[in-house]
């Protein structure tokens, strides 16, 4: 197949399902290798750069079609989506501290904030923006969360990589510190 086939068949690809999907993935599924898929995706990512209100997004390792961020008071009166509504202040500060921190308990957010976060975290899972990232293997086995895709959506990242780096790190308590008190108070009793 060549590069403009291939460039076509990712575009309905991405386009039927709706979602983002890996490269690994794409390259089993169109039989070709990373370096066609990436040249396939630079001739969609200038197709949709300037005449069109598509673009291709990057999500990490994945990629995904999406409406540009410009239409989306259009596309939303059109589909009457409900707004909205920013993020409180507290979400925002839980969303900060799973995401530089991730994968982390409620515990923890809570240790790092102060005050009880269950419902801030919870909210945030409902708004798409963490999941469930396992358990730890501590006392209860606490669930961990961890950020998105729709998380890199909202905040335009393509990766985690892409956030800004943190001011003066000392003096935060990191899970690593949390997960070493736990088992120690475990192993004393």
């Amino acid at each position: 197949m060549d590069i403009q086939e291939l460039s076509n068949t990712l575009e309905a690809v991405l386009f039927a399902s709706g979602e983002a999907v890996e490269s690994k993935r794409l390259c089993e599924a169109l039989s070709t290798d990373i370096t066609s898929l990436e040249e396939a995706v630079a001739i969609l990512e200038t197709k949709y750069a300037d005449n069109s209100g598509i673009e291709l997004l990057r999500l990490d390792s994945a990629f995904q079609l999406a409406t540009k961020q410009e239409y989306a008071p259009h596309i939303k009166s059109v589909l009457e989506i409900k707004r909205n509504s920013a993020l409180s202040p507290a979400a925002m500060e839980a969303l900060t501290i799973i995401a530089y921190n991730q994968p982390v308990t409620k515990a923890f957010v809570e240790s790092v904030r102060g005050v009880d976060s269950s419902g801030v975290v919870n909210s945030l899972v409902e708004k798409g923006l963490l999941c469930e990232a396992g358990r730890l293997d501590l006392p209860g086995r606490p669930i961990a969360y961890a950020t998105t895709e729709n998380f890199l959506r909202a905040f335009k990242l393509s990766s985690l990589k892409d956030l800004p780096p943190l001011p003066e790190q000392s003096g935060q308590v990191t899970i690593d510190e949390v997960i070493e008190a736990a088992q120690a108070a475990e192993d004393e009793e």
